[in-house]
């Protein structure tokens, strides 16, 4: 089986489509927060309408998260970054060095004398360079290589009892020095720092050397070759002193007895009691045996897939190109998975402030609204603002606020006509936020500052959601292999190269695509299909004709045909060819496969009929195969490509009517699409006789338009006919 084959298998899995829409709910299932599930997430100020809540085991009150939070934070903040003292280091360093003079001291006796140091061997060349040459200090008194050397030790041996640090590792400005058991707090600056060790260096060689740099770099590049931080910062026991710190901040402040009542039927829930009725759920989720949680977990299960079932019906009746794509099914699956993770993080943060509303609902409403449809956008959004109010605790109030908003967002990219659109649903969105979050302040007794606060996040969503969203479609399109009504729009472009070179090349046909390009568009938005699309693929449906345009008459000047002198079957050969080539003209640009589809099917399989005739009349019936010439289809399977195949065949014939006519074009646009119907060409298009109808009564509406009766002008006669040379 080749690799085209079993991607084909595999995007119109049924199996690969029920494991995606399982994990998609498993996922979200996952994401619930933790405990025992009230009927509603409760809000301070507002009434509880429940019978009385009583304990039914002692549990402690839990403080508030972020009172909590903020509690360990000032616990971590008291707690210094703990370093130690490596005293191995340190004597290590110091022998080292003396071993290391000895060496230098040797070959600077004896230039012959040969070490088997590496270090010393690279390190020594350059000191002592700069030691062959007799060495003063500032005060004309000269400076042996002893005196330079006890300098280099004494300074390595104060460097390590003050303790070298590197300061890098923490931003603190103290650290506790743990010797032992014993702990002490220093500031930094008892200690030298790695990054001034050269100039501490240089303070204590100056003593000796004065201001002579040479000598100066002699001690530091001896000093650098075994200064190491003797002062090590410990990640392990600072973590520990964490986690005690941490362990001592007390979470409960208070405890409720078993059979004592949390709170009343209709009494407003306080502060204090929302952390009682939160505690209490806490407890008894993590009291719940394993059965229990369990049949929990399947609950929330059959509540999103119960949430999201009206969908699945509705892409299971009406979207069956959705249904047997799985990649379609899977893209939709990442953004409603992508919104539910961004739910849970957002709910996971502990802030004062209105963070829900940075959970970009109005992204997934739109580029799903532009990826597929607005209705499909639509049902999406009311899916996703049910999940993401159910992940809140099933909030209602902000599942109602986020289908205004995604609605609104939906509907402004329904028939979006450029990219520049999508940025005009800022403010749709903004409204929708803004009248909602006003609706259920107001209801809610919330103080001003509380709704402005929810304003000014809503803002900052309706402001990024259409950014975003204008990012994400050409990542969508390349990842997915799916292809937007803006992809089909910038394709409708005129200066396109396949477009100029078919007004080029082909003329006539570039005339006739252009104005089956309106009379699709029209049509198609008659019958509910995709008028964009429908549009797009009229323009492009005859591009193979570029390559050979005399052999089409509609390309040809004078009256003198190519296939006068040729047999029917090689005239049938070149006609058909126009298919073949405009399908690798259309591979070669990289049209989209949804484009690429109107160019055989808008033949489908017919006969072609002038060249058959002919070849009857020249053969003789009884010798000539019908089936011989055939278009090599396939047949329209998709509303667009049938009107686009109805749209060529219409056009054409009324364009070449010496009379225009009404009754004649009607009885022409009637006669050719039964014709089609009849022949089986219509019978794999989603078609219904309604919409046969609503195409017939298009095509003559235009095709009327288009071939009108004109009258003549006055000397017209004269301007039909050829001047005098």
């Amino acid at each position: 089986m080749h690799t085209p084959e079993i991607k084909s298998i595999l995007r119109r899995s049924k199996r690969i489509k029920i494991l995606l829409i399982f994990i998609t709910i498993l996922t979200i299932v996952l994401l619930f927060p933790k405990g025992e599930s009230l009927e509603s997430e409760i809000t301070v100020g507002s009434i509880w309408i429940h019978e009385d809540l009583i304990a039914s085991t002692t549990f402690e009150i839990l403080k508030d998260t972020k009172i909590y939070e903020a509690e360990k934070n000032l616990a971590l903040k008291n707690v210094y970054p703990i370093y130690v003292r490596d005293t191995a280091l340190q004597s290590k360093m110091i022998d080292s060095m003396a071993v290391y003079i000895e060496l230098l001291r040797a070959k600077y006796n004896n230039p012959n004398f040969v070490s088997d140091n590496d270090k010393l061997s690279k390190a020594a060349l350059t000191i002592l360079q700069k030691l062959k040459t007799p060495q003063t200090n500032v005060f004309g008194k000269r400076v042996t290589i002893n005196e330079l050397f006890l300098n280099a030790q004494s300074t390595l041996e104060e460097i390590y009892k003050l303790g070298l640090i590197n300061g890098i590792e923490n931003k603190r400005d103290s650290i506790a020095l743990r010797d032992g058991n014993y702990e002490r707090v220093y500031s930094k600056n008892n200690f030298i720092d790695v990054e001034k060790l050269n100039d501490y260096v240089a303070f204590k060689a100056k003593v000796l050397v004065g201001s002579k740099s040479d000598l100066i770099e002699v001690i530091e590049e001896i000093v650098h070759l075994f200064s190491e931080p003797n002062i090590v910062f410990s990640k392990a026991l600072t973590d520990e002193a964490i986690l005690n710190a941490q362990s001592k901040v007390v979470r409960n402040i208070g405890i409720v007895n078993e059979n004592e009542r949390i709170i009343a039927k209709h009494d407003r829930i306080s502060h204090e009691a929302k952390l009682k009725i939160d505690s209490y759920r806490i407890t008894k989720g993590e009291e719940r045996s394993f059965l229990s949680r369990l049949l929990q977990n399947i609950g929330k299960f059959l509540h999103i897939f119960l949430v999201m079932l009206p969908m699945m019906i509705y892409i299971y009746l009406f979207r069956p190109k959705i249904l047997n794509d799985n990649l379609s099914i899977g893209l939709i699956s990442v953004v409603i998975l992508f919104i539910s993770f961004l739910t849970y993080l957002v709910y996971s943060i502990s802030v004062s402030s209105p963070l829900e509303y940075l959970i970009l609902v109005p992204v997934a409403s739109m580029l799903l609204s532009i990826i597929f449809d607005s209705r499909v956008g639509f049902y999406s959004t009311i899916v996703i603002s049910l999940i993401v109010g159910a992940l809140r605790g099933n909030d209602y109030v902000f599942a109602v606020t986020n289908i205004v908003a995604g609605s609104l967002a939906a509907y402004t990219v329904r028939d979006i006509k450029n990219r520049a659109q999508i940025y005009r649903s800022f403010l749709y969105i903004l409204l929708g936020y803004f009248l909602s979050i006003l609706a259920f302040g107001l209801e809610r007794f919330e103080s001003v500052d509380e709704i402005l606060a929810g304003f000014t996040f809503a803002a900052f969503n309706a402001l990024v959601s259409p950014v975003l969203t204008y990012g994400l479609i050409v990542f969508v399109e390349k990842i997915f292999n799916l292809t937007t009504d803006l992809t089909f729009l910038e394709l409708t472009d005129l200066n396109r190269p396949l477009l100029k070179e078919l007004a080029k090349n082909a003329p006539g046909t570039f005339s006739h695509s252009i104005s089956m390009g309106t009379l699709a568009e029209t049509t198609a938005e008659a019958v509910g299909a995709n008028a964009i699309l429908a549009r797009v693929g009229a323009y492009y449906h005859d591009i193979g004709k570029i390559l050979n345009p005399d052999s089409f008459v509609e390309n040809q000047i004078d009256s003198n045909s190519v296939h006068e002198n040729l047999a029917p079957e090689r005239s049938k050969e070149l006609i058909k060819e126009h298919v073949k080539n405009g399908i690798a003209l259309a591979e070669k640009h990289k049209l989209p496969k949804e484009v690429i589809d109107f160019i055989p099917m808008h033949h489908g399989n017919m006969v072609i009929t002038y060249f058959y005739e002919k070849a009857k009349e020249l053969y003789g019936e009884e010798n000539v195969k019908l089936d011989e010439f055939r278009y090599d289809g396939p047949k329209p399977n998709t509303k667009e490509t049938a009107i686009v195949m109805l749209a060529d065949a219409c056009e054409s014939t009324v364009r070449s009517l010496q009379e225009a006519d009404p009754q004649v074009i009607e009885n022409v646009i009637n006669n050719l699409i039964n014709s089609r119907i009849e022949d089986g060409q219509l019978d794999e298009a989603p078609l219904t006789f309604n919409d046969i109808n609503k195409i017939k009564e298009s095509f003559l509406n235009i095709l009327m338009g288009h071939h009108h009766r004109r009258i003549r002008y006055p000397n017209q006669e004269e301007l039909e006919t050829k001047p005098e040379e």
